[in-house]
């Protein structure tokens, strides 16, 4: 839960220092913008330009942000494209069957986006009655998000040197 909440205090931050500043910066503009059009107009197409970036800029950094918690491409297409997607450098092995609960995909596809930076393979599997993730990495990673996420579901998480496993029950 310590886990938990210090995420959401992280995706508040962001929210604030990030897409809110640059909204704010954006208003600021337009202000200037509307002022700048009626004595400078080739001023002010320029400013309306430079208003038009930041803003696609903005719509970027709020999808990248949504994204992070919970990716539209996760319901659509699945694990392996969402995965794929987040880790296009990362060697990224699934042999799972359809039954997979979507709430077990989730829960592997955050686990393993913890673990991606560094990461050189993710492999995914079921195993019995459990999903198995394994991801070969370099960096060290925090792996406190991990383990809340799989224990929450009453799973286990092992590490091992360039390793971190998880088995969640299904």
């Amino acid at each position: 839960m310590v886990a938990a909440d210090a995420g959401r205090r992280r995706l508040e931050r962001e929210l604030h220092d990030g897409v809110q500043q640059d909204l704010v910066a954006i208003i600021v503009k337009l202000q200037l913008a509307r002022r700048v059009v009626d004595n400078d107009p080739a001023a002010g197409a320029a400013l309306l330009d430079e208003i038009r970036q930041d803003t696609q800029a903005a719509l970027d950094a709020t999808r990248a942000l949504a994204g992070r918690i919970y990716p539209p491409l996760l319901d659509s297409a699945g694990l392996r494209a969402a995965l794929r997607a987040a880790g296009p450098d990362t060697t990224i092995d699934i042999a799972l069957g359809a039954e997979c609960p979507e709430e077990i995909a989730a829960c592997v596809y955050f686990c393993c986006l913890e673990l991606l930076p560094g990461a050189s393979a993710v492999s995914i599997r079921e195993e019995g009655a459990a999903v198995v993730f394994d991801v070969v990495s370099d960096s060290a990673t925090e792996l406190a998000h991990v383990k809340d996420r799989v224990e929450a579901f009453g799973g286990q998480l092992t590490t091992e040197p360039g390793r971190v496993f998880g088995v969640l029950p299904v």
